[in-house]
Protein backbone atom coordinates (compact mmCIF):
# COMPACT_ATOMS: atom_id res chain seq x y z
CA UNK A 1 0.00 0.00 0.00
CA UNK A 2 1.33 3.44 -0.99
CA UNK A 3 2.11 5.90 1.23
CA UNK A 4 -0.55 9.01 1.38
CA UNK A 5 0.78 12.24 0.02
CA UNK A 6 0.83 15.01 2.45
CA UNK A 7 -1.76 18.18 2.32
CA UNK A 8 1.74 19.92 1.18
CA UNK A 9 1.16 18.12 -1.93
CA UNK A 10 -1.74 19.64 -2.85
CA UNK A 11 -2.92 22.77 -4.56
CA UNK A 12 -6.47 24.70 -3.82
CA UNK A 13 -7.09 26.15 -7.23
CA UNK A 14 -8.85 29.96 -7.01
CA UNK A 15 -12.68 29.52 -7.26
CA UNK A 16 -14.52 29.68 -11.10
CA UNK A 17 -16.22 32.75 -11.99
CA UNK A 18 -18.76 32.35 -14.62
CA UNK A 19 -20.47 35.19 -16.49
CA UNK A 20 -24.28 35.04 -17.64
CA UNK A 21 -25.89 37.91 -19.85
CA UNK A 22 -29.25 37.70 -19.32
CA UNK A 23 -32.29 39.55 -21.22
CA UNK A 24 -34.12 41.68 -18.69
CA UNK A 25 -34.06 41.33 -15.01
CA UNK A 26 -32.66 37.78 -13.77
CA UNK A 27 -34.21 35.99 -10.73
CA UNK A 28 -31.02 35.77 -9.42
CA UNK A 29 -30.94 39.19 -8.58
CA UNK A 30 -33.15 38.31 -5.41
CA UNK A 31 -30.59 35.38 -4.68
CA UNK A 32 -27.50 37.76 -4.31
CA UNK A 33 -29.63 40.66 -2.75
CA UNK A 34 -30.71 38.20 0.19
CA UNK A 35 -26.71 37.75 0.85
CA UNK A 36 -25.84 41.36 0.52
CA UNK A 37 -24.83 43.85 3.34
CA UNK A 38 -28.28 44.17 5.45
CA UNK A 39 -27.95 47.67 4.26
CA UNK A 40 -28.26 46.92 0.84
CA UNK A 41 -30.97 44.09 0.86
CA UNK A 42 -33.53 46.26 -0.87
CA UNK A 43 -32.06 46.10 -4.53
CA UNK A 44 -34.01 43.53 -5.34
CA UNK A 45 -35.64 42.14 -8.40
CA UNK A 46 -38.65 44.29 -7.21
CA UNK A 47 -37.00 47.41 -7.05
CA UNK A 48 -35.37 47.23 -10.70
CA UNK A 49 -38.35 46.35 -11.73
CA UNK A 50 -40.41 49.08 -10.53
CA UNK A 51 -37.58 51.03 -11.68
CA UNK A 52 -38.57 50.00 -15.71
CA UNK A 53 -41.98 50.31 -15.24
CA UNK A 54 -41.37 53.91 -14.02
CA UNK A 55 -38.79 55.55 -15.82
CA UNK A 56 -38.44 53.05 -18.54
CA UNK A 57 -36.17 51.37 -20.63
CA UNK A 58 -34.84 47.53 -20.98
CA UNK A 59 -32.70 45.91 -18.87
CA UNK A 60 -29.70 42.92 -19.20
CA UNK A 61 -28.45 41.59 -16.41
CA UNK A 62 -25.18 40.16 -15.63
CA UNK A 63 -25.07 37.66 -12.84
CA UNK A 64 -21.84 36.30 -11.62
CA UNK A 65 -21.27 33.15 -10.08
CA UNK A 66 -18.60 31.39 -8.41
CA UNK A 67 -18.54 27.71 -8.08
CA UNK A 68 -22.78 27.91 -9.94
CA UNK A 69 -23.83 30.42 -6.33
CA UNK A 70 -24.77 34.07 -7.50
CA UNK A 71 -22.48 36.62 -5.75
CA UNK A 72 -23.25 39.81 -8.04
CA UNK A 73 -26.25 40.52 -10.32
CA UNK A 74 -25.76 43.98 -12.57
CA UNK A 75 -28.96 45.24 -14.49
CA UNK A 76 -27.89 47.60 -16.79
CA UNK A 77 -30.06 49.58 -19.19
CA UNK A 78 -28.74 52.09 -22.12
CA UNK A 79 -27.45 55.21 -20.73
CA UNK A 80 -28.41 57.50 -24.17
CA UNK A 81 -29.34 56.55 -27.20
CA UNK A 82 -26.31 59.01 -28.51
CA UNK A 83 -24.36 56.96 -26.55
CA UNK A 84 -24.15 53.35 -28.07
CA UNK A 85 -22.25 51.09 -25.75
CA UNK A 86 -22.66 52.76 -22.55
CA UNK A 87 -24.94 51.63 -19.75
CA UNK A 88 -26.40 52.67 -16.77
CA UNK A 89 -26.89 50.60 -13.49
CA UNK A 90 -30.96 50.16 -13.86
CA UNK A 91 -32.71 51.53 -10.28
CA UNK A 92 -33.83 54.78 -8.38
CA UNK A 93 -32.09 57.27 -7.63
CA UNK A 94 -33.10 57.26 -3.52
CA UNK A 95 -31.43 56.18 -1.51
CA UNK A 96 -28.81 55.13 -3.99
CA UNK A 97 -28.31 53.56 -7.71
CA UNK A 98 -26.12 50.35 -7.17
CA UNK A 99 -26.29 46.75 -7.28
CA UNK A 100 -26.48 43.69 -4.99
CA UNK A 101 -23.01 42.02 -4.40
CA UNK A 102 -22.46 38.89 -1.60
CA UNK A 103 -21.07 40.03 1.32
CA UNK A 104 -18.12 37.56 0.59
CA UNK A 105 -17.70 38.33 -2.83
CA UNK A 106 -14.46 39.04 -3.56
CA UNK A 107 -12.34 41.12 -6.63
CA UNK A 108 -12.34 38.27 -8.77
CA UNK A 109 -16.02 38.18 -9.12
CA UNK A 110 -16.10 42.04 -9.93
CA UNK A 111 -13.08 41.08 -12.20
CA UNK A 112 -15.13 39.03 -13.93
CA UNK A 113 -18.06 41.09 -13.64
CA UNK A 114 -16.24 43.96 -16.07
CA UNK A 115 -15.21 41.29 -18.65
CA UNK A 116 -18.65 40.61 -18.96
CA UNK A 117 -19.57 44.51 -19.53
CA UNK A 118 -16.75 44.72 -22.04
CA UNK A 119 -18.78 42.20 -24.15
CA UNK A 120 -21.38 44.26 -24.02
CA UNK A 121 -20.47 47.53 -24.89
CA UNK A 122 -18.04 50.31 -23.69
CA UNK A 123 -18.70 50.60 -19.73
CA UNK A 124 -21.17 51.91 -17.66
CA UNK A 125 -22.20 54.67 -15.09
CA UNK A 126 -23.05 53.97 -11.38
CA UNK A 127 -24.57 56.51 -9.80
CA UNK A 128 -25.13 58.37 -6.97
CA UNK A 129 -23.85 56.29 -4.88
CA UNK A 130 -22.06 56.02 -1.60
CA UNK A 131 -17.99 56.35 -1.05
CA UNK A 132 -18.38 53.63 1.15
CA UNK A 133 -20.83 51.26 -1.14
CA UNK A 134 -19.32 47.43 -1.59
CA UNK A 135 -19.92 47.33 -4.86
CA UNK A 136 -18.10 50.49 -5.59
CA UNK A 137 -14.91 49.44 -3.18
CA UNK A 138 -14.93 46.44 -5.55
CA UNK A 139 -15.31 47.75 -8.75
CA UNK A 140 -12.84 50.45 -7.81
CA UNK A 141 -9.77 47.39 -7.02
CA UNK A 142 -11.05 45.47 -9.97
CA UNK A 143 -10.68 48.31 -12.74
CA UNK A 144 -7.72 49.52 -11.07
CA UNK A 145 -6.52 46.17 -11.82
CA UNK A 146 -7.60 45.50 -15.44
CA UNK A 147 -6.98 49.07 -16.81
CA UNK A 148 -10.38 50.30 -16.82
CA UNK A 149 -11.03 54.37 -16.47
CA UNK A 150 -13.01 54.83 -13.25
CA UNK A 151 -13.99 58.55 -13.37
CA UNK A 152 -15.82 60.11 -10.19
CA UNK A 153 -18.01 63.58 -10.06
CA UNK A 154 -18.92 64.61 -6.95
CA UNK A 155 -23.21 64.85 -6.11
CA UNK A 156 -23.53 65.78 -2.12
CA UNK A 157 -21.84 65.21 1.11
CA UNK A 158 -24.31 62.85 3.43
CA UNK A 159 -25.19 63.51 7.06
CA UNK A 160 -25.50 60.21 9.27
CA UNK A 161 -27.06 60.31 12.48
CA UNK A 162 -25.40 58.05 15.04
CA UNK A 163 -28.28 57.17 17.35
CA UNK A 164 -26.07 54.69 19.14
CA UNK A 165 -23.54 57.49 19.74
CA UNK A 166 -25.68 60.10 20.90
CA UNK A 167 -27.45 57.73 23.51
CA UNK A 168 -23.58 56.83 24.85
CA UNK A 169 -23.42 60.41 25.59
CA UNK A 170 -26.47 60.77 27.66
CA UNK A 171 -30.31 60.43 26.84
CA UNK A 172 -31.89 61.07 23.38
CA UNK A 173 -34.05 62.87 22.46
CA UNK A 174 -33.00 64.77 25.21
CA UNK A 175 -35.90 65.35 27.62
CA UNK A 176 -36.43 69.33 27.03
CA UNK A 177 -36.41 68.54 23.72
CA UNK A 178 -39.71 66.29 24.06
CA UNK A 179 -41.07 68.91 26.33
CA UNK A 180 -41.02 71.26 23.67
CA UNK A 181 -42.20 69.15 21.37
CA UNK A 182 -45.41 68.40 23.82
CA UNK A 183 -46.43 72.22 24.06
CA UNK A 184 -45.90 72.28 20.06
CA UNK A 185 -48.14 69.13 19.76
CA UNK A 186 -50.50 70.93 22.30
CA UNK A 187 -51.01 73.80 20.23
CA UNK A 188 -50.92 72.00 17.08
CA UNK A 189 -54.34 69.80 18.47
CA UNK A 190 -55.99 73.36 18.73
CA UNK A 191 -56.43 72.86 14.87
CA UNK A 192 -58.28 69.61 15.48
CA UNK A 193 -57.70 65.82 16.24
CA UNK A 194 -54.14 64.89 16.02
CA UNK A 195 -53.97 61.36 14.29
CA UNK A 196 -50.22 59.69 14.99
CA UNK A 197 -49.76 56.62 12.58
CA UNK A 198 -46.84 54.41 10.88
CA UNK A 199 -47.47 52.42 7.47
CA UNK A 200 -45.32 49.17 6.40
CA UNK A 201 -45.84 46.57 5.30
CA UNK A 202 -49.27 45.65 4.28
CA UNK A 203 -50.52 49.37 5.19
CA UNK A 204 -49.36 50.55 1.55
CA UNK A 205 -52.24 50.85 -0.48
CA UNK A 206 -53.53 53.41 -2.71
CA UNK A 207 -54.80 55.22 0.44
CA UNK A 208 -51.73 55.47 2.45
CA UNK A 209 -50.00 56.65 -1.10
CA UNK A 210 -52.47 59.34 -1.55
CA UNK A 211 -52.39 60.80 2.00
CA UNK A 212 -48.34 61.36 1.43
CA UNK A 213 -48.98 62.93 -1.97
CA UNK A 214 -52.12 65.17 -0.80
CA UNK A 215 -48.65 66.14 1.77
CA UNK A 216 -46.87 67.10 -1.07
CA UNK A 217 -49.42 68.80 -3.24
CA UNK A 218 -50.00 70.93 -0.14
CA UNK A 219 -46.26 71.71 0.58
CA UNK A 220 -43.43 73.94 -0.73
CA UNK A 221 -42.81 71.19 -3.17
CA UNK A 222 -45.85 72.76 -5.32
CA UNK A 223 -45.15 75.97 -4.86
CA UNK A 224 -41.68 76.65 -6.00
CA UNK A 225 -41.12 73.75 -7.88
CA UNK A 226 -42.66 72.18 -10.89
CA UNK A 227 -43.27 69.00 -8.75
CA UNK A 228 -41.58 67.06 -10.35
CA UNK A 229 -39.42 65.67 -7.39
CA UNK A 230 -42.12 64.63 -5.50
CA UNK A 231 -41.61 61.08 -3.90
CA UNK A 232 -45.72 60.05 -3.84
CA UNK A 233 -47.75 62.17 -7.11
CA UNK A 234 -48.71 61.21 -10.19
CA UNK A 235 -46.41 63.78 -12.01
CA UNK A 236 -43.51 63.14 -9.48
CA UNK A 237 -42.16 59.31 -8.44
CA UNK A 238 -45.18 57.99 -7.14
CA UNK A 239 -45.64 55.50 -9.94
CA UNK A 240 -42.09 54.11 -8.97
CA UNK A 241 -42.82 53.76 -5.02
CA UNK A 242 -46.38 52.24 -5.43
CA UNK A 243 -44.88 49.48 -8.15
CA UNK A 244 -41.75 48.83 -5.57
CA UNK A 245 -44.19 47.87 -2.25
CA UNK A 246 -45.48 45.21 -4.84
CA UNK A 247 -42.84 43.24 -3.66
CA UNK A 248 -43.73 42.08 -0.38
CA UNK A 249 -39.93 42.25 1.31
CA UNK A 250 -39.79 45.92 0.10
CA UNK A 251 -43.13 47.02 1.16
CA UNK A 252 -41.56 45.78 4.63
CA UNK A 253 -38.61 47.77 4.66
CA UNK A 254 -40.69 50.77 3.16
CA UNK A 255 -41.74 52.63 6.18
CA UNK A 256 -43.93 56.33 6.37
CA UNK A 257 -44.56 58.12 9.73
CA UNK A 258 -47.91 60.19 8.92
CA UNK A 259 -49.82 62.83 10.93
CA UNK A 260 -53.33 63.76 10.10
CA UNK A 261 -55.20 67.10 11.65
CA UNK A 262 -58.77 66.25 11.75
CA UNK A 263 -58.59 63.63 9.17
CA UNK A 264 -56.66 65.36 6.88
CA UNK A 265 -53.06 65.02 6.21
CA UNK A 266 -50.86 67.48 7.51
CA UNK A 267 -47.42 66.07 7.08
CA UNK A 268 -44.94 62.35 6.95
CA UNK A 269 -41.57 61.13 7.08
CA UNK A 270 -40.61 58.22 4.43
CA UNK A 271 -37.83 56.23 5.02
CA UNK A 272 -36.17 52.89 3.78
CA UNK A 273 -35.85 50.60 7.11
CA UNK A 274 -32.68 48.71 6.57
CA UNK A 275 -31.85 46.01 9.14
CA UNK A 276 -31.00 48.69 12.29
CA UNK A 277 -30.52 51.52 9.42
CA UNK A 278 -33.08 53.95 8.52
CA UNK A 279 -32.30 55.41 5.15
CA UNK A 280 -34.46 58.89 5.70
CA UNK A 281 -35.94 59.23 1.86
CA UNK A 282 -38.15 62.41 2.09
CA UNK A 283 -40.38 64.37 5.13
CA UNK A 284 -42.91 67.06 4.29
CA UNK A 285 -45.98 69.34 5.73
CA UNK A 286 -48.38 71.10 4.91
CA UNK A 287 -47.53 75.03 5.72
CA UNK A 288 -51.13 75.93 6.88
CA UNK A 289 -49.65 73.81 10.10
CA UNK A 290 -46.31 75.35 10.20
CA UNK A 291 -46.20 77.72 13.00
CA UNK A 292 -46.52 74.63 15.20
CA UNK A 293 -43.60 72.95 13.35
CA UNK A 294 -45.22 69.68 12.82
CA UNK A 295 -42.56 68.35 10.40
CA UNK A 296 -40.38 68.17 13.43
CA UNK A 297 -42.81 66.66 15.77
CA UNK A 298 -43.58 63.66 13.57
CA UNK A 299 -39.93 62.49 12.98
CA UNK A 300 -39.12 63.03 16.45
CA UNK A 301 -41.76 60.66 17.14
CA UNK A 302 -40.45 58.41 13.90
CA UNK A 303 -37.12 58.30 15.44
CA UNK A 304 -37.84 57.27 18.92
CA UNK A 305 -40.37 54.58 17.23
CA UNK A 306 -37.03 53.58 15.13
CA UNK A 307 -35.09 53.02 18.41
CA UNK A 308 -37.94 50.96 20.00
CA UNK A 309 -37.72 49.03 17.05
CA UNK A 310 -33.98 48.85 16.98
CA UNK A 311 -32.74 51.67 14.74
CA UNK A 312 -29.89 52.77 15.78
CA UNK A 313 -28.21 54.90 12.33
CA UNK A 314 -30.47 57.19 10.07
CA UNK A 315 -29.12 58.10 6.92
CA UNK A 316 -30.31 61.52 5.99
CA UNK A 317 -28.91 61.67 2.66
CA UNK A 318 -27.75 64.87 1.03
CA UNK A 319 -29.24 68.62 1.53
CA UNK A 320 -30.77 70.94 4.27
CA UNK A 321 -28.13 70.19 6.26
CA UNK A 322 -29.50 72.88 8.82
CA UNK A 323 -32.14 70.72 10.72
CA UNK A 324 -30.09 67.88 10.11
CA UNK A 325 -26.64 69.02 12.61
CA UNK A 326 -29.79 70.58 14.94
CA UNK A 327 -31.10 67.05 15.26
CA UNK A 328 -27.22 65.50 16.02
CA UNK A 329 -26.75 64.42 12.17
CA UNK A 330 -22.89 64.52 11.36
CA UNK A 331 -20.71 64.61 7.97
CA UNK A 332 -21.46 60.97 6.09
CA UNK A 333 -19.76 59.66 3.16
CA UNK A 334 -19.27 61.29 -0.07
CA UNK A 335 -22.15 61.17 -2.67
CA UNK A 336 -20.70 60.48 -6.28
CA UNK A 337 -22.09 59.37 -9.89
CA UNK A 338 -19.09 57.34 -11.19
CA UNK A 339 -18.36 56.17 -15.40
CA UNK A 340 -16.57 52.89 -15.85
CA UNK A 341 -14.87 52.54 -18.91
CA UNK A 342 -12.97 49.62 -20.84
CA UNK A 343 -9.68 50.30 -21.81
CA UNK A 344 -8.60 51.19 -24.89
CA UNK A 345 -9.57 54.12 -26.77
CA UNK A 346 -12.73 54.29 -25.13
CA UNK A 347 -10.73 54.98 -21.93
CA UNK A 348 -8.72 57.68 -24.09
CA UNK A 349 -11.82 59.59 -24.82
CA UNK A 350 -13.13 59.13 -21.69
CA UNK A 351 -9.79 60.80 -19.89
CA UNK A 352 -9.86 63.33 -22.26
CA UNK A 353 -13.40 64.24 -20.72
CA UNK A 354 -12.64 63.49 -17.57
CA UNK A 355 -12.34 67.43 -16.55
CA UNK A 356 -16.27 68.10 -18.02
CA UNK A 357 -17.22 65.00 -16.21
CA UNK A 358 -15.87 65.98 -12.71
CA UNK A 359 -17.02 69.60 -13.23
CA UNK A 360 -20.76 68.65 -14.27
CA UNK A 361 -21.24 67.70 -10.42
CA UNK A 362 -23.02 69.39 -7.81
CA UNK A 363 -21.45 71.35 -4.87
CA UNK A 364 -20.49 69.01 -1.99
CA UNK A 365 -22.84 71.90 0.42
CA UNK A 366 -26.67 72.19 0.33
CA UNK A 367 -26.96 69.63 -2.79
CA UNK A 368 -30.30 68.20 -2.54
CA UNK A 369 -29.49 64.73 -4.12
CA UNK A 370 -30.87 62.14 -2.44
CA UNK A 371 -33.48 63.33 0.28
Amino acid sequence: MSKPLPLSAFERLPPVHHVEHVDGLASAIDLVAARARPSHRFLRYGWFAAALAAYGGAARTLVVTRESSPVAALPLVRLHARLPGMFTVAGSYWPFRSFPVSEDADPAAIAALLAGVAREGYGFRMGPVYDDDPALALLRAAAAASGWTAMPRDVAESFVLDIAAQQAEGAWPRNSTLKKNRFHEKHLAAHGALDWRFVSGDDWNEASFAALAAVEDASWIADRTDGSDAKFTAHGHGAFWRAAALDRPIAEMMWAALLEVDGKPAAFSFDLNAGALKYAIANSYDPAFAKHSPGKLLYYRNLVRGIDDGIARVDWGAGDSGYKRTIGAAPGPMIRDWLFVRPGPASWVARMLRGRWAGSGQAQQGADASS
